[in-house]
């Protein structure tokens, strides 16, 4: 699906922008999804495993930052996640044998969305290889006031940040601690129905929406199928069948391949793990000053 332009931009800056990529109907009905997940939210007091809760969130006002696997619960995005409109750049970028690592849908609500720290990806889950990526649908037109996904362009190809605070994982990184200007990062927007692709090793975050329009991203995160996780890794599997049962599409290997790139350890966790918004609560010098807007 992609041209050879594309595929040489997304190696030399660690992501893409594919505009209208995504039917109209589909972002459609994965809004209506939404809207019952917002429902199922009425009346909850504390996140649960499918829903992930706004610190500002009440049972009579809900709010959601992420529904967690929609894949699993929900045939719109399941059935997205294994089709042409997703995997098709996967391939191009990383070959045809494609595993899931995971589903998320993270929403900042108009008015007050949670940010989401500065971070690489593969801090939380170091593989063999770094061919993994995460792929973002835009479901809503995607502006820089609304919390836009922000990377830092060619991080991908450079070191594993620290991202520990008094010597624990907090999911999260300082910034100038490490040489970074955010006046260097670049915000991945474009109309819904377009989806941004990001290298696992890019350092990327986003602010708080504070805009009156909703911004909403589901991500479907995947890797090479020789891409194994690394010893210590957030990435786990209890059989080599539960495994294989990720694969998107392809054939699965037992053959890992190695490849010289930085890892680093998320190790020791925070006693309280959670979600990466509760994680990253733990990092003392935040990016973007606090994690959410509360009402006035």
């Amino acid at each position: 699906m992609l041209t050879q332009d594309q595929i040489d931009f997304y190696n030399e800056n660690g992501y893409l922008i594919v505009e209208n990529q995504i039917p109209d109907d589909v972002i459609a009905n994965i809004r209506t999804e939404i809207t019952r997940f917002e429902e199922e939210a009425r009346g909850l007091t504390v996140s649960n495993d499918r829903l992930d809760l706004e610190d500002s969130h009440t049972p009579e006002a809900p709010r959601i930052r992420r529904i967690k696997l929609p894949h699993t619960f929900s045939d719109v995005a399941r059935d997205l996640m294994y089709s042409d409109h997703v995997l098709a750049s996967m391939r191009d970028l990383i070959g045809p044998d494609l595993r899931l690592h995971t589903s998320k849908l993270n929403m900042k609500c108009a008015g007050y969305g949670a940010a989401v720290e500065w971070h690489q990806d593969f801090a939380f889950y170091p593989h063999t290889n770094d061919d993994v990526m995460a792929v973002a649908v835009i479901l809503d037109d995607m502006v820089l006031e609304n919390g836009p996904l922000m990377v830092f362009p060619g991080t991908h190809k450079g070191p594993i940040f620290d991202h520990h605070s008094d010597g624990v994982f907090v999911g999260a990184m300082d910034l100038a601690a490490n040489g970074l200007d955010i006046k260097d990062a670049v915000p991945l927007m474009g109309p819904a129905g377009s989806i941004s692709i990001h290298h696992a090793r890019i350092v990327h975050g986003s602010a708080l929406n504070t805009s009156t329009q909703d911004r909403r991203l589901l991500f479907f995160e995947g890797m090479a199928a020789d891409a194994f996780p690394v010893m210590g890794s957030m990435t786990s599997f209890g059989s080599l069948d539960e495994y294989n049962e990720k694969m998107l599409c392809g054939t699965p290997s037992i053959t890992p391949r190695l490849k010289d790139i930085p890892v680093r350890i998320p190790l020791p966790q925070p006693e309280s793990r959670g979600s990466i918004y509760e994680i990253q609560k733990g990092l003392q010098n935040r990016g973007f000053g606090i994690y959410e807007k509360e009402d006035a």
